[in-house]
């Protein structure tokens, strides 16, 4: 059933990965998750999963620690299986996204990323420049914003954003 009311996209920074080293992954979007970062993001995912209930589809850059991120939402949120999105890779430009989100139909939509990348984007939809709103996501933190009429520059306004933290304690509290 898809969800009614204003359509939401939630802006997923990908949970806590190894530190870059050309040594280990030549190829940096190779670089995955650390065994704890997947650890703390279950928690976070299962506490986001206690204020949002319903994401339509998911997209995530296909960079190792975005996917690994992506993949954790639909195990421990519920979310659906992600689908890969070159656009949402690290080295793109922010204003990409903005095809991506024209070109859907669903009201719910969650983009797994990463920074700056998201800040950005964030930027670009609430405030319609891309330093008009300065935004941070912590590795594994969402925000979610809601989007009047087209997805385009000024189309959005900030529903909210969470740490990985405060999610955490959501689980906890469950």
């Amino acid at each position: 059933m898809p969800n009614s009311g204003t359509p939401k996209v939630y802006l997923v920074r990908h949970a806590y990965a190894d530190h870059a080293d050309p040594g280990r992954w030549p190829d940096d979007a190779a670089r995955p998750l650390t065994p704890k970062g997947i650890e703390k993001f279950r928690a976070a995912a299962r506490g986001l999963r206690r204020i949002v209930q319903e994401v339509e589809l998911v997209l995530s850059s296909g960079y190792a620690r975005a996917w690994e991120t992506a993949v954790l939402l639909h195990e421990e949120a519920g979310w659906p299986e992600p689908q890969d999105c070159s656009p949402l890779e690290a080295d793109k430009p922010a204003a990409a996204a903005l095809d991506v989100l024209r070109g859907k139909q669903e009201r719910s939509i969650a983009l797994v990323g990463h920074e700056p990348y998201l800040s950005t984007l964030a930027s670009i939809l609430c405030a319609g420049s891309e330093q008009g709103m300065q935004v941070q996501l912590k590795k594994g933190g969402v925000a979610a914003i809601g989007i009047d009429g087209d997805a385009g520059p000024g189309a959005g306004y900030l529903l909210w954003a969470m740490s990985p933290k405060i999610l955490r304690a959501l689980d906890k509290a469950s």
